[in-house]
């Protein structure tokens, strides 16, 4: 039997999973999630070549503890599950670590130290890792860290304008998204677009949670998230960048305490606060000719974009090659032309048919830049660099 590897991305409240066999590539066995962690309809749905049919059953799970243990019962019981050889973890922040590390004791110390980073994501991770480690205590464990695509930033990009002295303790800006933003260059690698390795690039992955990157010559060097996730870009239930002055507005007036201008920040605002209808652009598609709020909530998002797009090109000096990937970038084509009308400026336009047809290649033949559609995949990259943490064949590292 090939090597089996073991994917986990957990996420505030789902638990994405995916099983690959290493041999001549990596072959995807099984994929699946649980989903509505700790809401009504808990469910473990999961499909792939090992399995007869689609498998979605409903669960108990109100924490992502009992989520995890359900999960390890179900893939425990099947028989491939003793060849797997490693679990590979996204871990959202590893703050100054730029390569996938096998998990100890010594590193889920600096994790939990780090939790106050991100408390919306690391306890959860922590406590995947964790629970995985007492059921299979001699299996190996691998972090993989969603920060270290952006390690290469210039200092200037990395750098948050308050007292000096918060850096010295790891406040600055950190970047993420990033095993997405790895596998897309990767990407662009094999489709030989020249300015994988020599060009200008702006990743735009757009999905619940909503980044771009600027990357020059293979290399990252700004991105729109910074100290945590929910800053850069309007997302489904998040703010992305926003005025410090409404902290103390809210606190002042409302005797809004840090925690829960976490939870507004976090999961309260974005497309969901602005609409007041739903976070999911599918749905505000539909209600747009008749609701303002939606109307508004789609034209902040993607007014917010194009402008990401514009400072990133004033970055970069010039655009090469742009890329739209995660759910909304891969399938709402509508959205993608909104982001991109009036960048002719850059040398941009599209081609609206093949835009609407999901294309790999939208642009229009007359434009100087590359405009792609690629279905980004965390989990691949995940398993690629856990099976590097263990040793395996440098083939599946790319």
């Amino acid at each position: 039997m090939p090597t089996l590897v073991l994917t986990i991305n957990g996420g505030s409240s789902s638990i994405r999973f995916a099983v690959y066999a290493a041999r001549a590539t990596l072959e995807p066995q099984l994929h699946g999630a649980i989903e509505r962690i700790g809401l009504e309809g808990t469910s473990l749905r999961a499909s792939g070549a090992t399995l007869q049919e689609p498998l979605h059953r409903t669960i108990d799970a109100t924490t992502h503890r009992d989520a995890a243990g359900s999960l390890l019962d179900w893939l425990e019981a099947r028989p491939q599950f003793a060849d797997v050889k490693v679990v590979g973890h996204r871990v959202v922040n590893g703050m100054d670590q730029t390569e996938p590390r096998l998990i100890n004791a010594e590193l889920l110390r600096d994790l939990e130290r780090i939790t106050p980073f991100d408390p919306e994501h690391m306890p959860r991770e922590i406590e995947l890792i964790e629970a995985i480690g007492r059921r299979f205590p001699k299996l190996p464990q691998a972090a993989c860290f969603d920060t270290a695509f952006h390690r290469s930033m210039p200092r200037v990009a990395k750098l948050l304008p308050i007292p000096r002295r918060y850096a010295a303790k790891g406040v600055q800006r950190y970047g993420f998204h990033g095993l997405s933003y790895a596998f897309l260059m990767e990407e662009l690698v094999r489709l030989k677009d020249p300015a994988a390795s020599h060009g200008r690039v702006i990743l735009a992955h757009l999905g619940n949670g909503a980044s771009m990157a600027a990357v020059r010559d293979g290399c990252s060097i700004d991105t729109s998230m910074g100290f945590s996730p929910a800053a850069g870009l309007v997302m489904s239930t998040r703010t992305g960048d926003l005025d410090p002055g409404v902290v103390f507005y809210l606190a002042s007036t409302e005797g809004m305490d840090a925690k829960r201008f976490q939870a507004m920040v976090n999961h309260e605002s974005g497309l969901l606060g602005v609409s007041e209808i739903s976070p999911d652009v599918r749905d505000l598609l539909v209600r747009e000719s008749a609701d303002l709020r939606a109307a508004e909530a789609l034209a902040l998002f993607c007014y917010q974009a194009k402008k990401r797009i514009g400072s990133y090109a004033a970055a970069l000096g010039g655009l090469d090659t742009l890329v739209f990937a995660g759910g909304i970038g891969e399938n709402a084509a509508v959205i993608r032309a909104r982001i991109c009308a009036d960048l002719e400026f850059l040398g941009l336009a599209l081609d609206d048919k093949a835009n609407k047809a999901n294309a790999g290649l939208i642009s229009a033949a007359s434009s100087r830049v590359n405009v792609r559609v690629i279905h980004t995949d965390e989990e691949v990259m995940i398993a690629r660099q856990s099976l590097a943490a263990v040793g395996f064949a440098t083939r599946y590292a790319s």
